[in-house]
This record gives C-alpha cells, sequence and structure tokens, in this order.
C-alpha cells in the first residue's frame, strides 16, 4: 500500500481549474438556449431581455474555471493539513503489464 500524503496545492488547482472550465463550456449552450428562450417569452418584445443570460452564458465558462481554481487550492490545502495528522489516503499501485518496471539504482 501506497499513502498519498501531500498534493501539490498548484497543480490540483490548475486542474480543478481546467475540469470546472470544461464543465462551463458543456453546459453553455444550455444557458443560451435557456436566454433566448426568455427573451422570448415576455409579453414585451425587448431586444435586451435576453442579453444579460447571453452575456452570463458566454462568462460562465471563465467564472466556473475560476470557482474551480479557488475550491481546487482550497481543498488541496485541508487535504494536506488533514493528510499530516491521519497519514493520507492509502491506495494500492499494480503496475500496468504492458509498460516496463523502472527501479531506480542508486549511485555509489
Amino acid at each position: 500500500m501506497h499513502a498519498v500524503k501531500s498534493i501539490g496545492v498548484l497543480s490540483c488547482a490548475r486542474m480543478s481549474a481546467a475540469v470546472y472550465g470544461v464543465l462551463g463550456l458543456l453546459l453553455m449552450p444550455i444557458f443560451l438556449l435557456m436566454a433566448l428562450a426568455g427573451a422570448f417569452a415576455g409579453s414585451r418584445h425587448n431586444p435586451l431581455a435576453g442579453a444579460l443570460g447571453v452575456v452570463f452564458a458566454l462568462v460562465m465558462p471563465v467564472f466556473y474555471a475560476g470557482i474551480g481554481f479557488v475550491t481546487g487550492l482550497l481543498g488541496s490545502l485541508i487535504y494536506n493539513l488533514i493528510a499530516r495528522w491521519l497519514g493520507g489516503i492509502e491506495i494500492e499501485l499494480q503496475p500496468h503489464a504492458s509498460l516496463p518496471i523502472v527501479t531506480s539504482a542508486t549511485t555509489g
């Protein structure tokens, strides 16, 4: 068994930002459709009715990425603090059959 004793804080924050940014991109078309539907649903046809929704949908991936960065940063900091007390998450690693096993040789 191996234990994850520490997580690279900035590495985790970058990955989290990327995942949340992609999630924002995937959800953007849904929010665009809702904004456009809302613009046409009103009884008065105001040309700016759906503009705020469209702007939000376009800014959403960047906003999500920012939130992902902050939550990844805070989550990994908290994990590192708690892992000091509890020892981290134990995982079992198995080498892949098609990959060579590399061992580090000590130089004398």
